[in-house]
């Protein structure tokens, strides 16, 4: 008698085999940039980037009126055209004068991008690296850590950028955060089954790489390394991401993955 189970066939095609919560995720970011562009209106699309990105200058001010003053004046120091100048002080009076700490923008700021480059920039590096986090740790710890990544990489931002009335979006941080704790363990040499075991018998996850081990790693050493330098590049270099070319919110990218990095041990160990 064959006691080998029967396993459910395998109809779909890989790449697209992703976990519902990533599919999920992807459809969200799609479908609210969709609403935005053909659906609401310009006046309900401004409202609600006020209302949902992140913009340090409005923390900076509500926390300290006093910083009202060098807010305007920063705005003042402004270059390139003149429209977008204009707007940006215009915005940036208008911050000063009902500044108002929103808590919930340091998630909901990840919400929303500029463009659908942007947009298909995020989800694809969202499917390549979320995917294997969810697939370890289920639903709700990859959400838990690509929340912790949106709002680490916020804070670090609103650190570094306090005077900025630049209103900060996407889901970079978020993504950057998965990216990092998937390098926690992807990297890692495949196990090495012993005797004749079925093929649907699979051993437990492996347990993460610490630091020493990533560190002797050669592919996680590239892979970092080239991340670090994409960042820093990304950072300093123009691209249109939304309907100006911008310059990336690279410190928001690097709070995301440190999040990520140290917080994963914490919730595999909670999971263990």
């Amino acid at each position: 008698m064959d006691a080998t189970p029967d396993l459910p066939p395998q109809n779909r095609v890989p790449i697209f085999n992703m976990p519902g919560v990533v599919t999920a995720s992807i459809g969200l970011l799609v479908g609210i940039h969709a609403l935005r562009e053909f659906v609401l209106p310009d006046t309900w699309d401004i409202a609600a980037l006020i209302d949902l990105a992140l913009i340090p200058g409005r923390w900076s001010v509500a926390l300290d009126p006093a910083r009202a003053a060098d807010l305007l004046a920063n705005a003042a120091t402004l270059a390139g055209d003149p429209e977008v100048v204009q707007a940006r002080q215009a915005f940036a009076r208008y911050v000063a004068a009902e500044p108002a700490a929103m808590p919930w923008t340091f998630a909901t700021y990840a919400l929303l991008h500029g463009s659908w480059m942007h947009v298909i920039f995020n989800t694809v590096w969202l499917a390549a690296f979320g995917s294997p986090v969810a697939r370890r740790y289920g639903p709700w710890r990859y959400g838990l850590v690509a929340l912790a990544g949106a709002v680490a990489g916020g804070i670090l931002h609103v650190i570094l950028d306090p005077l900025s009335t630049a209103p900060l979006i996407g889901a970079s941080a978020g993504v950057s955060a998965l990216m990092a704790a998937a390098a926690r363990f992807v990297f890692r040499p495949p196990p090495v089954y012993a005797g004749g075991g079925a093929p649907w018998q699979r051993p437990a996850p492996p347990p993460l790489q610490t630091i020493p081990e990533l560190m002797r790693n050669r592919t996680a050493v590239m892979f970092l390394g080239i991340w670090l330098i994409t960042n820093f590049l990304f950072g300093i270099i123009a691209l249109p991401l939304g309907a100006e070319a911008t310059s990336v919110a690279w410190d928001a990218h690097l709070g995301g993955f440190i999040a990520g990095f140290f917080l994963l041990p914490l919730i595999d160990r909670h999971g263990r």
